[in-house]
């Protein structure tokens, strides 16, 4: 059994070509090092230019998941200028290439990152997140959240911006969460049930926090919350690319990210670097979303370009994923944030809210 699937697996990566060079990535050595276990667990080496395309990792791990016997797959990305981690011994030229089979995985050269846990009560995890602050991600966190539940789905949101939470005043829910059974219940507001660390300090409390801490938490907040079954859990993360994104994408399998950006280029160029650090630990971007978009005028109702145009369509066409919706500037949405009522919930007629609601709809056309 161990020498069949040893040979399915090679099968199966031998089929991926690296469009940069043209060659299969186990013939051109990109894939090395390869170990399978008895009980079907498969880790694996990929090599990565600076010129290949990072999406190649998940490529790898999809392709070696889908082979029948396969349980677990691990892909440690390296720098293909930094050399191998160790040579494989030599084969005759020409003769197959086999791969080791042992009881337990070879033990990694260096500390290798935790695998992401699969938690099928969430139902599907999406991260929410943006290059720099400022660009209303939160908002449109909570608005999507909020229609998703007024369709009747079950929805959470988990609040990662650790130094930052704003969530307790965009939801207008602020208590300390009871605890049952050594689970931390959840606060609900317009059917949504969240979390986050703003109950459970004081509001002029700063977080002084390393990212150790920072790590801790969220896994609590994804193993210690009675969520009950959900059907989607939003994270909204902090702005950039630190520890909480990287904490999230190791603590837990997500379906994809949304990105939120204004028109401006400042904010697109600081968005598609999220966009890139997603696509590099091999978490799909779902689409952009791009907020503050226009002003409609209040007397002729034509929509007036503040921040400038086309910065979300630029950033979906060079990430190469769509463009969810564009969301007008429209004040009463700030004043809604800041009073608790969505504005799906304060003025589901206006722009704003449609668009919203509009983007929920390609959200799930795209899941």
């Amino acid at each position: 059994m161990s020498q069949a699937l040893t040979a399915r697996v090679s099968a199966a990566l031998q089929q991926i070509v690296n469009p940069r060079t043209g060659e299969n990535l186990v013939q051109s050595e990109q894939v090395a090092n390869i170990v399978i276990t008895l009980d079907g667990k498969v880790r694996l080496e990929l090599r990565l230019a600076s010129a290949d395309d990072a999406t190649l990792a998940r490529t790898v791990r999809q392709a070696a998941e889908a082979v029948e016997g396969v349980t677990e797959v691990r892909v440690d990305v390296r720098d293909a200028t930094q050399g191998a981690a160790a040579p494989a011994p030599a084969t005759p030229k020409g003769a197959p290439r086999s791969l080791p089979v042992m009881s337990e995985p070879a033990a990694p050269r260096v500390p290798q990152a935790p695998q992401p846990t699969e938690f099928p009560n969430l139902g599907k995890i999406i991260a929410v997140s943006s290059g720099k602050g400022g660009v209303g991600k939160s908002t449109v966190t909570v608005n999507l959240a909020v229609a998703l539940a007024q369709q009747g789905f079950r929805v959470g949101i988990l609040d990662a911006d650790i130094y930052g939470p704003n969530l307790p005043l965009m939801l207008g829910v602020n208590a300390p969460p009871a605890v049952v059974d050594e689970k931390i219940v959840p606060l609900e507001a317009h059917g949504v049930k969240v979390i986050s660390i703003g109950f459970l300090i004081e509001r002029d409390q700063p977080a002084i926090w390393r990212g150790a801490i920072v790590t801790k938490i969220l896994m609590q907040f994804l193993r210690d919350v009675a969520w009950g079954q959900l059907d989607y859990l939003f994270v909204d993360m902090p702005p950039g690319t630190g520890d909480a994104q990287l904490s999230l994408v190791q603590s837990a399998k997500l379906v994809g990210a949304i990105i939120v950006t204004t028109p401006q280029e400042v904010s697109v160029g600081d968005a598609l670097r999220g966009a890139k650090m997603f696509e590099r630990v091999g978490v799909p971007v779902l689409g952009i979303v791009e907020n503050m978009s226009y002003f409609e005028s209040p007397e002729t109702g034509k929509p007036l370009a503040i921040f400038g145009s086309g910065g979300g369509q630029r950033l979906a066409d060079e990430v190469g994923v769509p463009l969810l919706g564009q969301v007008p500037l429209y004040p009463p949405v700030g004043v809604g944030g800041d009073t608790g009522k969505p504005i799906v919930v304060a003025d589901p007629a206006c722009t704003a809210a449609r668009k919203l609601v509009e983007i929920v709809g390609e959200l799930q056309k795209k899941l």
